[in-house]
């Protein structure tokens, strides 16, 4: 999947903000089709995520405390990708630092955008498969807070359907990883 094929003309950009992960950036742009309007938006380098499952077929997910909602939500293991790294690159550390596992076989889900009313930000997801436990668990980092949770794909579905708390590329690639297995 391709995306900007189709760029518009910067016209006026303003850099409003820039962090440690992602940019607020307010430009002025023309339109494919002509219009003009200005647009704030998050310029985002990508993130990668893995939908890892068991050999018993159970999927292994975080809990994660999510300070912008102000609650937990249900998520396959992801992180951002950093400048000049593959994403696949990024995925292994990230399952490893999250879980605590280590998957040996890796499959393309593909990718999609995450947010694309406000953000640039790709998703690149992944079949984690062939999964070994490392016997030091997770390797949290200092800012996150985050428990592991092991769900079989009725139960998953189920808490999809259910409403519970979580994230939408969960949920899509959840999807994506059933096609497959």
């Amino acid at each position: 999947m391709t995306f900007g094929q189709e760029p518009p003309e910067l016209i006026k950009h303003r850099l409003f903000f820039e962090g440690r992960k992602f940019n607020f950036e307010v430009s002025r742009f023309r339109l494919p089709n002509q219009s003009v309007g200005d647009w704030e938006w998050i310029r985002h380098p990508g993130g990668s995520m893995a939908v890892p499952v068991t050999a018993e077929g159970k999927f292994v997910l975080v809990r994660q405390y999510r300070f912008a909602m102000q609650g937990r939500l249900l998520e396959f293991p992801a992180g951002t990708v950093e400048v000049d790294e593959e994403p696949l690159i990024t995925i292994k550390r990230e399952i490893v630092e999250e879980t605590g596992y280590r998957a040996a076989t890796w499959q393309p889900l593909g990718q999609f955008p995450n947010a694309p009313g406000y953000s640039d930000e790709i998703i690149y997801a992944y079949l984690a498969t062939d999964l070994e436990k490392l016997p030091e668990g997770p390797q949290l980092e200092e800012d996150e807070d985050l428990e592991v949770v092991l769900m079989s794909a009725d139960e998953l579905e189920k808490a999809i359907l259910e409403g519970v708390p979580m994230d939408a590329k969960t949920i899509a690639a959840f999807y994506m990883a059933r096609i497959r297995l």
